[in-house]
């Protein structure tokens, strides 16, 4: 019994120092919310503005017009999109949506929320959002799995009357993600995040530019190697649990020992 108590001990100074080691093994590229948030969208996949996840982006266009960023999703998160778009004084009836595509430039679904909305005459603002499924650090190459790397968002309005096209609006858009941790965690991972211009570094562009592309995009302690997760952690306490139910069983079940030789009544 007392081996089962020195071990009950271990195991739990194991599990508080185990548990901020886990939760710190994934870093999440662009989760400090730290610098100037953008104030302008692209207009294509090409152009999109740059974002960190945690950032309140904010920019001015037209109704029919395509807004565009670009924010970064590391292996374990879940991230969630908010898009606010404020709309002129007067105005129609009017539709807005909020798309978001991974590094390949496949359209995402979200898990749920608002993706899609309509703003009736003399609405002030629409709001959409759009959580995605959690990041995956590895995926067959036909599926659609959220995998580590760039993330586009579109926000553009899908339906609304002629005399609305061209009127002034302004949007705001923001991306926080939730770490799932080793619940998502999978048996593999890719050899290079879904970056666009992964392959390249700095200074070594074909227009002999100097300016940084967009793989060094993400947090000081780069991208997940992908492989660690907390499940590692509760694989080995799993494991020792196990040992100390067999020891446990094996001390209830032996008895007092080995059966007296004497005869009784001898």
């Amino acid at each position: 019994m007392r081996i089962t108590r020195a071990l009950g001990a271990a195991l739990l100074a194991l599990g508080l120092a185990a548990g901020p080691a886990a939760a710190d093994a994934s870093p999440s590229p662009g989760a400090s919310g730290d610098g100037k948030a953008p104030t302008r969208a692209g207009t294509s996949f090409r152009t999109a503005t740059e974002i960190e996840q945690g950032q309140q982006a904010t920019a001015s266009g037209s109704a029919g017009d395509y807004l565009y960023w670009s924010f970064p999703a590391d292996t374990g998160q879940r991230p969630t999109v908010k898009a606010t778009v404020k709309l002129p004084d007067t105005h129609g009836t009017q539709t807005w949506q909020l798309d978001v595509y991974d590094g390949l430039r496949r359209r995402q679904a979200c898990q749920y929320g608002a993706q899609s909305r309509t703003a009736g005459q003399g609405a002030a603002t629409v709001e959409l959002a759009c959580v995605l499924r959690t990041v995956r650090g590895w995926s067959e190459p036909w599926a659609n799995d959220p995998l580590p790397g760039t993330y586009y968002v579109r926000l553009t309005v899908v339906d609304l009357g002629s005399a609305d096209l061209g009127f002034p609006v302004s949007a705001e858009v923001r991306v926080d993600s939730k770490d799932i941790g080793g619940a998502a965690a999978v048996d593999g991972s890719l050899g290079k995040p879904l970056v666009p211009g992964i392959a390249v570094t700095s200074g070594e562009q074909k227009d002999g530019s100097k300016a940084a592309v967009l793989s060094s995009f993400g947090s000081d302690d780069g991208w997940s190697s992908g492989w660690w997760s907390d499940r590692w952690v509760w694989t080995a306490i799993g494991g020792i649990l196990a040992a100390l139910a067999g020891i446990g069983g094996y001390v209830l079940t032996r008895g007092s020992g080995r059966p007296s030789r004497v005869p009784p009544g001898a």
